[in-house]
């Protein structure tokens, strides 16, 4: 867990949720890569009659379903994976398919602007760290480009609401649509009535307050701290938390970066706020969406989007085995799983046309979902990548808050970014090993530039290179 910056409003780290393996609510997930196969049901877990209702639709998209990449077979989608009967995807068609996916891929992604840009991805990160700017201006700013901080704020917080504040993968900002899909996570805090601190007496009082007087902030209930470390936060806060927990309340807006609680009630739509899902429909939904948006996925990476544990996680694996969640199994090459079987599942409406277009140049949040999974991330770009924010100063190898940078569909290297009043700062740029300078610098430099256009910056400066070449080529004028 990080040190936020702005103690009045701490952003709660989704790893810290939950240890109870009976939630859902996931901490210390192994996000390594596991083979993709269910494993033995968990106590409690559903049969495969009990997603039976809800693997209709999984089931119906199968006969529809075209054939995905030129030449490729068009398997059953309702049944497991068998020997021959999942599509064969090199690691290259499974790269392009999750560029396309996140929005980093042809002309597309950027159609329909922000407000698109969330559905597509179904969740956006929130962290309250602000380098060049924060995580969710950043990955709007990587699929959409030079689009106005002010727009995206307006984008992800509105009124009325168009999105609203939950846990997913983390803390995010997600589609309001998606306000039913997690009524399992709801009630699974309501059954718990504790999240990391215990629920105080005074929450029904908090509640009340609420409901007479309307929305409120930490501010207006006595603060968010008790006056020691980040994390003693005061009763006020916890019991806001916790209401926001359980649906009680929403956030749907932010004054000044901080939450603004309501009723669920009243910012809500009626029609999300009536619909009752089974802890079934809410996983098997929740599984595509998660399958969508990232494009081509194994179970490790999908439980890791999700942040699914216990009966939760074993929801999970009968939806992708029934077909339910309305994903097709495909082998990757190089991913690990069981020979002569599945080792990933896809977009059935991805796979169904070859991805084409322009490949994004960009610096990545460390928090864009692109790369949320590092296990994942090295699997598909061959990239190894760690946050170095706590690691001490002098044991640092790429730097405080290091970006990868992607260019021409891979990773190609990372930067660790700063601003002095009108400079961008890159304090080390560092290239992949093995690739060219001499090839890959003008990548490297347009997304320095781009950057520092988009935050106000007039100039960029580089301190450090490896390879040390790269300095006088990236501070050349433009």
């Amino acid at each position: 867990m990080h040190r936020p910056e702005d103690p009045q409003d701490l952003l709660d780290d989704a790893q810290a949720l939950d240890t109870d393996p009976d939630t859902g609510l996931v901490t210390g997930l192994d996000t390594g890569d596991a083979s993709p196969g269910a494993p033995a049901p968990a106590a409690g877990a559903p049969s495969v009659a009990q997603v039976s209702a809800v693997a209709t639709a999984g089931a119906a998209a199968a006969s529809e379903r075209k054939p995905l990449l030129p030449g490729s077979p068009s398997p059953a989608i309702g049944a497991p994976p068998a020997p021959g009967g999942a599509v064969e995807l090199s690691l290259d068609d499974a790269r392009r398919l999750i560029l396309r996916a996140q929005g980093l891929l042809g002309a597309d992604a950027r159609k329909g602007g922000v407000h698109a840009m969330l559905r597509r991805l179904g969740a956006v990160q929130l962290d309250t760290i602000s380098v060049l700017a924060r995580s969710h201006e950043l990955v709007a700013y990587a699929r959409l480009g030079a689009v106005s901080r002010s727009a995206v704020e307006r984008a992800y917080w509105h009124d009325p609401a168009r999105s609203f504040e939950y846990w997913c993968h983390a803390a995010c900002i997600l589609p309001v649509e998606h306000w039913p899909l997690y009524s399992f996570r709801r009630r699974a805090y309501r059954e718990r009535r504790y999240r990391w601190h215990e629920v105080p007496d005074s929450v029904d009082k908090l509640l009340g307050q609420v409901r007479d007087s309307g929305p409120v902030m930490t501010s207006d209930v006595g603060g968010a701290k008790n006056g020691g470390p980040w994390w003693d936060w005061s009763d006020s806060k916890i019991g806001l938390e916790w209401l926001l927990d359980i649906g009680e309340l929403v956030c749907t807006r932010r004054t000044g970066w901080r939450r603004v609680y309501d009723l669920a009630e009243r910012a809500i739509p009626a029609d999300l706020l009536g619909q009752d899902l089974t802890d079934e429909e809410c996983v098997v939904r929740l599984a595509g969406i998660a399958g969508r948006s990232l494009g081509v996925a194994n179970r490790t990476d999908l439980i890791d989007f999700l942040r699914l544990k216990g009966r939760f996680a074993a929801i999970l694996d009968e939806a992708l085995l029934s077909g339910a969640a309305g994903l097709t199994p495909v082998t990757v090459a190089g991913w690990p799983g069981k020979k002569g079987q599945a080792n990933a599942w896809a977009d059935p409406a991805a796979l169904a046309s070859e991805p084409r277009g322009r490949h994004r140049t960009t610096l990545v949040s460390p928090f864009d979902s692109l790369i949320w999974h590092r296990g994942r991330t090295e699997r598909i770009f061959g990239f190894s990548y760690t946050l170095e924010l706590y690691v001490p100063k002098h044991k640092r190898v790429h730097g405080y808050f290091t970006m990868p940078v992607l260019a021409g569909g891979r990773l190609i290297g990372r930067v660790d970014p700063a601003r002095e009043g009108t400079t961008l700062v890159a304090r080390q740029v560092h290239l992949e090993p093995g690739l060219s300078p001499a090839k890959w610098a003008g990548a490297l430099a347009d997304a320095l530039w781009s950057a520092a256009e988009w935050v106000g910056c007039d100039s960029v400066r580089v301190e450090r290179a490896d390879p040390p070449e790269l300095v006088p080529i990236l501070n050349a004028p433009r």
